[in-house]
């Protein structure tokens, strides 16, 4: 099967992780680059647009990413520090961070012909990288299709007012967007989060697809249509990288049905009807699991597809 070529745009950083009882794990991480590493693993072709450094920290990042198939683009490698997010974990296993970034990527556009491109996290809010990945997004509407993943991190950013525009800017140019509740509700304070993902579904996207944890996750589409959707049961390890690995999951089912790629129609008509399509919705299925299997485990460590098959 000719898969569609996969480019994901954003930060790689080492996720120091501090357990409640003082020890440290360093993983690789980052929000879009854990979304490539999940579709690497689920099988389909992944070039990585990100901004690494020549140091260990960089190394053990490289090495992660190539072991499971994951291309950096050319210029992702550049002199300095690699970025670091600390991670602090609770009793229950949810993480809080502190951060310390560079983002400054090369300006790439990736191969012509049918694609998909995705998008998200600290690489669409924070400068000088920003206006760039904005840039990359406008140009590959022309031949594909484009997913977002706003994944807000706070500690970085101004008030919500000052980053609500360039959030729903990107929502607007994006055929698939995911948020969680946290997300929404930092981003628009007093508001249901599911009313800002319904009408985050109105204003372009073919899909909006609002995560809630242990409760599963809810998608919109079209001027009304909406499906709650259960989580898969696991025993928590931690949290880190689960919406990642459910937008990976996400994705990779989408890509597999034929729903991404040069022809953002095709998605858009199977979000057409009232009822929610029996591929989108296997697709949120296989997000669910993915994620369920990341939970299991330490770290940001998603599945390959033999496991997900074998679940």
């Amino acid at each position: 099967m000719n898969r569609p070529h996969v480019l994901v745009v954003g930060e790689a950083l080492i996720d120091v992780v501090e357990e409640p009882t003082g020890l440290q794990r360093l993983h690789p991480g980052g929000s879009p680059a854990n979304v490539a590493l999940g579709l690497a693993r689920l099988g389909h072709p992944v070039e990585l647009v990100t901004h690494i450094g020549s140091d260990p920290h960089g190394r053990l990042i490289e090495e992660h990413l190539r072991r499971s198939g994951v291309r950096l683009a050319p210029g992702s490698v550049a002199d300095g520090p690699t970025s670091t997010a600390t991670a602090t974990l609770d009793g229950q296993g949810g993480a809080t961070y502190r951060f310390a970034i560079n983002w400054d990527p090369p300006a790439v556009h990736g191969p012509g012909g049918p694609g998909h491109l995705h998008t998200g996290s600290i690489a669409t809010a924070l400068e000088p990288g920003c206006a760039r990945v904005e840039d990359m997004v406008a140009a590959a509407r022309a031949n594909r299709t484009v997913s977002y993943d706003p994944n807000l991190r706070p500690a970085l950013l101004g008030p919500p007012g000052y980053e609500r525009p360039s959030v729903e800017r990107l929502v607007a140019s994006a055929d698939v967007v995911k948020a969680s509740e946290e997300d929404l509700a930092w981003l628009h304070p007093g508001e249901d989060p599911a009313d800002v993902a319904a009408r985050w579904a109105r204003s372009g996207p073919a899909m909006v697809v609002l995560t809630r944890g242990g409760q599963g996750s809810t998608v919109h589409w079209g001027p009304a249509g909406r499906r709650d959707l259960p989580a898969r049961r696991v025993e928590v390890a931690d949290t880190i990288g689960a919406g990642d690995a459910f937008m990976a999951g996400l994705l990779a089912g989408l890509l597999t049905a034929g729903l991404l790629g040069s022809n953002p129609s095709t998605l858009r008509a199977a979000m057409s009807g009232t009822e929610l399509d029996p591929a989108v919705a296997a697709a949120l299925d296989l997000a669910a699991l993915t994620a369920a299997i990341t939970c299991s485990r330490p770290g940001a460590d998603p599945p390959l597809l033999a496991e997900v098959l074998a679940a």
